[in-house]
């Protein structure tokens, strides 16, 4: 089994040759994305192993203009991959309140920390708590996020994260790096196939000034 299939059983395992038999029963799990780029490789890898729900939650993206850019390229990519491919199982979409304000609230007294550090943190824990809450109310399996195929993010840091807020709402959590295997270079080379935006800095104010 690959990395993917250790989470299913083995009743629900999908073997190579019938990858996407229609009687296999998956999880279903709802996928915090930052983007459509991120998004890409990392759907296109838990798809075979799971129902996909993709969650636009992404507060941190300050600018309203930059935010519209990015969740239409993510549209765009689940529109295009799902019509194009050649499965039963096709993406679900939901996007999150746009709420800047509750971000800067989250990140207040740490504006001049460096990226990576606090502030960073803080973001991550309100981006995927939302994810966790909404998956719970609307009865997933479990969730996980694309954050961590950026070779910019600390996968420790997320996983960490996620694994606290999955245990305060009684739900799974993918704790996965999704930079292994190639991850980040596949996801460019997706976001080239399907003409995606791909931004250079993460969302919020500081970030951009950072880069």
């Amino acid at each position: 089994m690959t990395a993917y299939d250790k989470n299913i059983s083995e009743r629900e395992y999908v073997s190579p040759e019938f990858k996407y038999d229609t009687e296999i029963i998956k999880p279903s799990l709802l996928l915090h994305s930052c983007c459509g780029p991120c998004s890409a490789a990392v759907i296109e890898e838990l798809i075979r192993a799971y129902t996909v729900t993709v969650f636009f939650y992404n507060p941190n993206i300050t600018d309203r203009g930059e935010y519209e850019k990015r969740l239409a390229g993510q549209k765009k990519f689940i529109d295009e991959y799902n019509n194009k491919a050649n499965r039963p199982d096709n993406v679900a979409f939901i996007e999150g309140e746009y709420e800047p304000e509750r971000f800067l609230c989250e990140v207040r007294g740490l504006e001049r920390l460096p990226e990576g550090g606090d502030r960073c943190a803080k973001c991550f824990h309100l981006r995927l708590e939302k994810t966790a809450e909404t998956a719970s109310l609307r009865g997933f399996d479990c969730f996980t996020t694309t954050l961590t195929v950026s070779p910019h993010k600390n996968h420790i840091t997320i996983n960490e994260i996620g694994r606290d807020i999955c245990a305060r709402y009684g739900i799974g959590f993918l704790s996965e790096d999704h930079k292994q295997k190639d991850g980040y270079k596949r996801s460019v080379e997706l976001s080239k196939e399907y003409s995606l935006y791909r931004q250079n800095y993460c969302g919020c104010d500081f970030s951009k000034a950072a880069k």
